[in-house]
């Protein structure tokens, strides 16, 4: 039957994160006039059980230093060369031999010469033709065809600036004794590059609040436990740094020119520059799936059409929120015979003693295809529930991929995702902590208080993004 979930009580968005005492921390009650005190426990409850929402990159990443300000790597570009918006004159349709302008958009001169053969398709399905190349103008960027049909060019052009063919070069011929193909291609590849930046945190705690013992023994997700409230605040703090060490290169973006953040002048003394994040670099360069999840076959053949077109990554690894991994549970529940029933999936052998497993690992459908649980996007006080430009899903290729390391120097086998982080001999900004003050054993400030501080200095390399698909809702 149909239903609706309460909205209070709800989850608090909250919990802790602030950096002096509360009262939840410690017994506030000490009027012994009472005969009624309160039994308490000795432990705290961990009622929203590991709040920490990093582990995608430790999963799926690599970590490297770097010595930079910027960070560059070259990807390999396509091997072969096809143009999509290729015009011809008008009136050209039946002739023997024409004359076709590239209006892609290009970086230099076409990658034509005389003597390879082509196929031109019309872009109004209306037919196609296979011709050789018998001249080139590379400043122009045009290049004529002798057709090897008798019927010469299948339809009429209807201008030289517009896309009427699309073409691709598939060989060459040569007559007999001739000279060797004139001019020669540079491999093509793309360079890209990415800034880092500096996280920063603090923690700190008077020296007299340092001798106040507590009543609750508090523990957190790094292990650590004690009987002083301050130690639970610092651990929490550098858990909650360590969240955003991840968080902030998935979520970075570059700023703008005249942003607010990158005025280029003004009341800041410094322009802020942001980096390419994950979400950005898959946006920009990968591929993106918006307007709800797919939940369909169909919808994963487009999928799979698309990855075709890219690197064809065999295994691939989708990282999902709830609603998300439902919906393709659903989807490859709905393939069985049975799936009416609800009840028979995959290998289910119907035994009564047999807990009813409804979900699924992963499926095959042209690629393989795994799923897991980002609890980055269920998380409450994050990406879950966001009201607009949430994002439902992710999916990241398994593997490796060649690149050549500007600052190595060669070629380097790296996984999709690595995240660099800035070091020398010296320095090593991947996670800093020190402390400095006048209490909690240090003295070397004059302050009666203990200052925890962290750092790091980080960017994230998203290599081959063409290979990635973001799901938008």
């Amino acid at each position: 039957m149909a239903g609706n979930l309460a909205t209070s009580p709800t989850f608090a968005l909250q919990p802790s994160a602030k950096q002096v005492a509360l009262p939840s921390n410690y017994i506030s009650n000490f009027d012994f006039l009472s005969q009624y005190l309160p039994e308490t426990y000795s432990e705290e409850f961990e009622r929203y059980g590991n709040r920490s929402v990093s582990s995608f990159l430790r999963l799926v990443g690599a970590e490297l230093p770097f010595a930079s300000d910027l960070i560059k790597w070259t990807e390999q570009g396509r091997l072969h060369t096809k143009y999509t918006q290729v015009g011809a004159p008008t009136g050209t349709g039946g002739n023997a031999s024409v004359e076709f302008q590239v209006n892609d958009t290009i970086s230099g001169s076409i990658a034509i010469r005389v003597g390879q053969t082509l196929v031109i398709s019309q872009n109004d399905g209306s037919g196609s033709n296979k011709g050789i190349v018998t001249a080139v103008n590379t400043a122009t960027n045009k290049f004529t065809v002798a057709f090897y049909e008798n019927t010469g060019l299948v339809t009429t052009g209807t201008g030289v600036a517009n896309s009427d063919v699309t073409v691709f070069i598939y060989g060459s011929e040569f007559q007999k004794g001739t000279a060797s193909m004139s001019g020669s291609l540079e491999a093509q590849t793309d360079i890209f590059e990415n800034s880092p930046i500096i996280l920063k945190d603090h923690y700190e705690v008077a020296g007299s609040d340092m001798a106040q013992i507590g009543w609750v023994e508090v523990n957190n997700e790094n292990g650590d436990t004690g009987y002083l409230w301050y130690l639970k605040s610092a651990g929490e703090t550098r858990t909650r740094f360590e969240d955003y060490m991840e968080t902030s290169v998935v979520e970075a973006v570059p700023a703008q020119a005249a942003a607010g953040a990158n005025p280029n002048s003004g009341a800041l003394a410094a322009s802020y520059k942001g980096s390419d994040g994950l979400f950005y670099s898959v946006e920009a360069r990968g591929n993106v799936w918006s307007g709800g999840n797919p939940d369909t076959l169909s919808e994963f053949d487009a999928i799979v059409s698309r990855l075709d077109k890219q690197g064809a990554i065999e295994e691939n690894v989708w990282f999902l929120n709830r609603a998300f991994t439902f919906d393709i549970d659903d989807m490859l529940a709905a393939q069985n015979s049975y799936g009416a029933g609800g009840t028979s999936y995959g290998l289910f052998n119907n035994d009564k003693d047999m807990a009813l497993n409804l979900g699924f690992d992963g499926f095959r459908r042209g690629y393989d295809f795994y799923k897991t649980d980002w609890k980055y996007l269920n998380d409450p006080t994050m990406r879950g529930d966001l009201p607009s430009d949430n994002i439902s899903g992710l999916m990241v290729p398994a593997g490796t991929k060649t690149i050549y390391d500007q600052v190595l120097g060669k070629n380097a086998k790296r996984p999709f995702l690595h995240v660099r982080y800035r070091a020398s001999e010296n320095e090593d900004r991947r996670m800093k902590t020190w402390s400095e003050g006048g209490a909690g054993g240090y003295t070397n400030s004059g302050v009666d208080k203990m200052d925890i501080h962290f750092l790091t200095e980080r960017a994230l390399c998203t290599l081959g993004a063409n290979n990635f698909f973001l799901v938008k809702n």
